[in-house]
């Protein structure tokens, strides 16, 4: 038949490189262009459609339909969609004119964004990455069927073409590269279409090869010697019976396996985001969520949502019933787990920027109208539209979380599970911090294992309390009869605990909730509500500043000062740290951290501890008592000091920075009060003694 040879354009040679060479990862999404086109294909000619039916006479079902060629290496993806012209074939494929193509090579030597791959129209030049050589062949209604042919090479052929019998439509046959026949395989595409192509408006039908067993009917002779013996019979005559061969034949019924083609419909599943929630079932939820996820489990709660008016989208949000094991494993960054769709194509299911990493954990699918792309589809561009996405998945997200927390029970097994998340939210996210927060629960000194919420605190408040109390420490027990509680115990007041490391952030970033301020009762400055006793409280003070002062020299550097205490009830005294510095908890964490240096910025925010003292224990009157009497200078009263020192760092959550002196001090009383002679244990602390002041002295010379 009459051919006609095409230069390329500059433009396209060099597109074609680019695209190559250097737009795509990944191969594989040559299969999702196509599909792609085929299924913009098939949409125009529906549309069509809706005004002249005709345009269906010539083929009526809209379809997809991939095959193989396994003998000649080619694989076949066929559309009923609208089809082309020779001209569209020409200015479509080979010339700048309609593809957009010139626009592309501008913004990309200008340095700019590229828009979406649509606007271009280049996703059928991503068949050069799997193949050498791509045939086209097309019919439009208003036209005869053409073939299109190029191996990318600077030019390309048109042609008449009859070799297939297409009513309407376009069939890209790919002779694929040598590197690149695992494409010949049914289910490597099977696997791609399920992928990135599944929710696609029109079925996609997929060359299957099947067996079956039918019966081979084979008519065999078989041959029968029948021996019968002599036999003698009392008659005139006697008869011998001869060995007779007796022939017979039969049919047998064998069975073989034959091999067929099938076309096989793949996308059966269909997206159910884009219909009516109201005609969706709670089966059908479930079973898509278990499709898109891989979960055996239910989902915990679902929301299905569309969002119409300049930006248009729809989505089903989905909250699993258990966190994944390796959610917070080794600090690594995990992907999220929404899936993003553009116009039921799929796009990614790493897209950093829909969700923040703490909502990972949430499941679903999102799909766009027109959400901009990068040439290849790979990346999204930042842009104004993924800005409104992420703050309408926000809120629709903390709408779902708000409905889960109506029911104790959900919420209970919600945020036994993503309470952790919940938390990063508060200290990362300061635009939703307040609505988060509001999300948190602690166990509290008035709820015992019962969660609390911030909101139920507010409610039980006492009247004239200055904030929400709070105290961090490693764990219930730790904290539950910590000397800080005393008083507020006393007074009726509710304290949260907060107990894992997380709250620690927490506390930092949340300074107040409702017009409430948050107040850690291991800080100084605590100020509780003490009119009544505030007088005879300083006259006390007085009394006990001889007390503080020899307290204070005797440990020297360990404490920043010490001064009386009204919080303590009944417990000697307690080591409280600045109002803006870290906690003892906090200091725990730190130092427990495997690349944390405390000669970087570690020390300033541990700063000094106070020491408040109880003047009404008997511990404190009696040092007091010491002191007022003639001997102020006493070993004993000094090692007794040290040792009180000791176990308040304890008792207030702190850490001991030298156990093994704690040790000897308690070894000493242990002496004492068995009455056994003290000079073995003096010779030992001589000998600890010159060892640091020997390590001392090494330090020094270094």
């Amino acid at each position: 038949m009459e051919s006609e040879t095409f230069a390329f354009s500059a433009d396209i040679n060099q597109l074609l490189s680019l695209i190559i060479n250097t737009f795509y990862s990944n191969k594989e999404v040559f299969l999702r262009e196509l599909i792609s086109n085929a299924s913009d294909a098939l949409d125009k000619i529906r549309y069509q459609s809706l005004t002249d039916n005709t345009v269906l006479d010539q083929e009526r079902n809209l379809e997809i339909r991939i095959s193989f060629d396994k003998e000649n290496k080619r694989l076949i993806i066929q559309d009923t969609g609208i089809g082309m012209t020779k001209d569209d074939l020409i200015k479509n494929l080979g010339t700048i004119a309609k593809s957009g193509t010139k626009a592309f090579i501008e913004s990309m030597t200008a340095g700019a964004d590229v828009s979406m791959i649509g606007q271009f129209g280049v996703g059928f030049y991503s068949a050069y990455l799997v193949a050498d050589r791509v045939e086209v062949i097309s019919k439009h209604n208003s036209d005869s069927q053409y073939k299109w042919v190029s191996t990318a090479g600077g030019s390309f052929v048109v042609s008449l073409d009859d070799s297939i019998k297409l009513n309407r439509g376009t069939a890209i046959i790919l002779h694929l590269k040598d590197d690149m026949h695992n494409y010949l395989e049914e289910m490597e595409i099977k696997k791609l279409i399920k992928k990135h192509n599944q929710f696609i408006d029109f079925p996609i039908y997929l060359q299957t090869i099947k067996t079956r067993s039918v019966e081979d009917t084979v008519e065999t002779v078989e041959t029968v010697d029948t021996e019968e013996t002599e036999e003698t019979e009392e008659t005139d005559d006697n008869v011998k019976v001869e060995d007779v061969e007796e022939t017979k034949t039969e049919s047998q019924k064998k069975m073989k396996t034959e091999t067929y083609d099938e076309w096989e419909y793949v996308n059966q599943e269909k997206p159910i985001w884009t219909r009516n929630p109201k005609d969706i079932t709670q089966e059908q939820y479930a079973s898509f969520y278990k499709a898109i996820s891989n979960d055996y489990e239910d989902h915990l709660d679902v929301t299905h949502f569309s969002v119409e008016g300049q930006l248009e989208f729809k989505g089903i949000l989905y909250i699993p019933q258990k966190a994944p094991f390796d959610m917070f494993d080794g600090g690594i960054k995990k992907p999220n787990n929404i899936k993003l769709y553009v116009r039921r194509v799929f796009i990614t299911d790493n897209c950093e920027d829909l969700v923040p990493e703490y909502l990972r954990f949430v499941k679903g699918v999102i799909d766009s109208e027109d959400l901009p792309l990068n040439i290849s589809r790979e990346t999204l561009q930042q842009n104004k539209i993924m800005k409104v996405i992420k703050k309408n998945i926000m809120k629709k997200c903390l709408d779902l979380f708000n409905s889960i927390s109506e029911d104790n029970d959900k919420y209970t097994k919600f945020y036994d599970q993503f309470g952790k998340n919940i938390k990063l939210g508060v200290h990362e996210d300061s635009v939703n911090r307040d609505k988060l927060a509001s999300f948190l629960r602690y166990e509290s000194s008035k709820s015992g294992s019962v969660l609390t919420s911030f909101d139920e605190y507010i409610s039980g408040m006492k009247e004239g309390q200055k904030g929400i109390y709070y105290i961090t420490g490693e764990s219930k027990k730790s904290i539950m009869n910590s000397p800080f509680l005393e008083k507020l115990r006393k007074r009726d007041i509710e304290v949260l605990y907060m107990t894992e490391p997380l709250d620690e952030y927490v506390s930092q970033q949340l300074k107040e909730y409702s017009g409430q301020k948050f107040i850690c009762i291991t800080k100084e400055n605590l100020q509780l509500d003490d009119s009544s006793e505030k007088e005879t409280f300083e006259e006390t003070k007085k009394s006990y500043e001889k007390v503080c002062t020899y307290i204070k020299s005797v440990l020297g550097d360990d404490v920043e000062k010490v001064i009386v205490s009204n919080r303590l009830d009944s417990y000697p005294c307690v080591l409280v740290t600045g109002e803006y510095g870290w906690t003892a908890n906090m200091q725990r964490i730190m130092k427990a951290q495997a690349l944390s240096s405390r000669d970087h910025g570690m020390g300033m925010m541990m700063g000094k501890k106070t020491m408040e003292i109880n003047p009404y224990n008997n511990i404190i009157k009696r040092i007091k008592e010491k002191l007022d009497g003639e001997n102020t200078e006493s070993k004993t009263l000094n090692d007794l000091i040290h040792l009180l020192h000791d176990v308040t760092l304890q008792s207030s959550g702190f850490t001991l920075d030298d156990p093994s002196s704690f040790s000897n001090r308690i070894l000493k009383l242990i002496n004492i009060g068995l009455g056994v002679d003290d000079e073995q244990e003096d010779v030992v602390e001589n000998v600890i003694e010159e060892q640091v002041d020997n390590e001392e002295s090494m330090e020094q010379v270094d």
